[in-house]
């Protein structure tokens, strides 16, 4: 579940709000288990979301980064390349 967190800080063009979400949404996924919460349980899940979120926009924007920012297109490349070399994905 949690294999999909990425790093978000320190990268150009900056993390949108949709990578912290899916990021909160998958760490609150993790911490309780499930990928969708039953009724009783949805209004919790949501917020826990939405606050983990807020909070981690917030950690991203105090951070001081002390190298240049990563270029997104290169850290996927590389990202890519390491998967196809340790075999858990082939050449298309």
């Amino acid at each position: 579940m949690c294999r999909n967190i990425r790093t978000l800080h320190n990268f150009e063009p900056a993390a949108s709000h949709d990578e912290v979400h899916a990021a909160a949404l998958q760490y609150v996924r993790k911490i309780a288990g499930t990928t969708k919460p039953s009724k009783a349980n949805q209004e919790a899940f949501d917020r826990a979301v939405h606050e983990i979120a807020h909070i981690t926009g917030h950690l991203l924007e105090d951070l001081v980064a002390v190298t240049p920012p990563k270029n997104r297109e290169e850290e996927a490349a590389k990202a890519r390349a390491r998967a196809v070399a340790s075999g858990r994905y082939s050449v298309a």
